[in-house]
């Protein structure tokens, strides 16, 4: 599986951005789905992740009620809806894709298989 990050930019504190992780592979609809972020100087956490049907979701607290993971698999896709954006989420922005599909233990860097490049997301003061 290959994974394409994109979406980032920069944005002003209060503003939104939508990034998307499109993937390659006839089984994407399998996998448990995650977004990581890593800030500069800091080490890689866990953001949001997504159960392969989508009926179950995950966020740091961090950003509940701001952000929202969901996924698109008729077109291998996967989303991070980020709203009321500021400035510490400032950050390279991942998305990952564990194979077996787990439920549990997805806020684990170790848990996913495979890694999308990373888009970068500046949010200003």
């Amino acid at each position: 599986v290959q994974l394409q990050a994109s979406g980032g930019g920069l944005v002003q504190a209060g503003g939104s951005l939508r990034l998307s992780c499109a993937a390659s592979g006839r089984t994407f609809s399998s996998y448990t789905l995650g977004w990581f972020r890593q800030a500069p100087g800091k080490e890689r956490e866990f953001v949001a992740a997504i159960t392969r049907s989508g009926g179950v979701t995950y966020n740091a607290d961090s950003v509940k009620g701001r952000f929202t993971i969901s996924r698109d698999n008729a077109k291998n896709t996967v989303y991070l809806q980020m709203n009321s954006l500021k400035p510490e989420d400032t950050a390279v922005y991942y998305c990952a894709a564990d194979q077996d599909s787990r439920t549990f233990g997805l806020r684990r860097i170790d848990v996913y298989d495979y890694w999308g490049q990373g888009t970068l997301v500046t949010v200003s003061s």
